[in-house]
């Protein structure tokens, strides 16, 4: 199958496979650690802890005490900018891989649950949605800092807990989870430990040493050499295989590569006269390259 028919009948089974997508409720009190138990439109422990759920659906369990500014995470601009460009599809080879790694040896009689974790707008587990073509029940939970990102998370997909909040301290109960991701995030790996079930699965994705080398050679004067070697395992998991996807793209408007160029760290590592140089291209050839490490959560 081509790659585009494959890409059309992941867009026909977009609305029909939602339906057995669920959100995943097993949250945990950000202040305490208990249990907390959805009351009609808030979230409660039973310390009498409450986080209101708001009408977009999604719930806050970011305390201020656990801030560190006001509006943490990427701003509104940003993540207008991250929606327009993963709308266009451009990553799709890479979450198609990560839908499929996600749904390997899942069983279709028991639901999976996964978790995000950096979910950004929504883009990964949407297609993991699709990917699972109503075939396998899934309880999802897209996690960001970002309350602009989770907004906007929330709009586009309805059966998914979507909750801000922080990798440093998740609101998810101890081993409860069969699936977690970290997609070009921060890791945390304790707190992964403590969330995934034993034999649970963390799928961490990361830039390859060429990815978007045609756009970091623009913006900055040299690129420093990157050391890429397999980082230690971390406690409490098992190395299962590190995997890579790469392949280029092709961006045909000025539009494309500042959306690109805002969606990652680099708008703001690269100087003034760097970034002039990026907004003056009419078009751009760049490679993605990311590794997919699978870690499973030890017995």
């Amino acid at each position: 199958m081509s790659e585009r028919h494959h890409l059309e009948g992941l867009k026909q089974h977009s609305v029909t496979s939602d339906t057995a997508n669920t959100p995943f409720t097993a949250l945990a009190c950000p202040l305490d650690g208990s249990p907390l138990q959805r009351n009609e439109g808030s979230w409660r422990c039973d310390a009498g802890h409450s986080f209101d759920i708001a009408r977009q659906g999604y719930v806050n369990l970011l305390p201020v005490q656990h801030k560190r500014s006001g509006d943490p995470g990427d701003s509104k601009a940003m993540v207008v900018a991250r929606q327009r460009f993963l709308a266009s599809d451009y990553y799709r080879p890479v979450a198609e891989v990560v839908s499929r790694l996600v749904l390997e040896g899942a069983t279709s009689h028991k639901p999976l649950s996964c978790l995000d974790a950096g979910c950004g707008e929504g883009y990964y587990l949407r297609a993991l949605v699709s990917a699972a073509s109503g075939r396998q029940v899934l309880e999802l939970m897209g996690l960001d800092i970002s309350k602009w990102a989770i907004l906007a998370a929330a709009k586009q997909q309805k059966r998914t807990s979507w909750v801000v909040g922080s990798n440093a301290n998740l609101p998810v109960q101890a081993g409860t989870l069969d699936r977690l991701l970290c997609m070009f995030g921060f890791p945390v790996y304790h707190e992964f430990a403590r969330v995934l079930k034993p034999g649970g699965l963390l799928l961490k994705v990361d830039a390859g040493s060429d990815h978007l080398r045609e756009l970091r050679e623009i913006i900055y004067p040299e690129l420093k050499p990157e050391c890429m070697a397999e980082a230690p395992v971390p406690d409490g998991f098992t190395h299962l295989a590190t995997d890579r996807v790469h392949y280029r793209i092709e961006l045909a408007d000025a539009r494309q590569i500042a959306d690109l160029l805002a969606m990652t760290p680099h708008l703001y590592r690269a100087k003034a006269e760097g970034r002039e140089r990026a907004a003056a291209l009419e078009s751009l050839s760049v490679s993605v390259d990311v590794r997919l490490t699978r870690l499973i959560r030890s017995a």
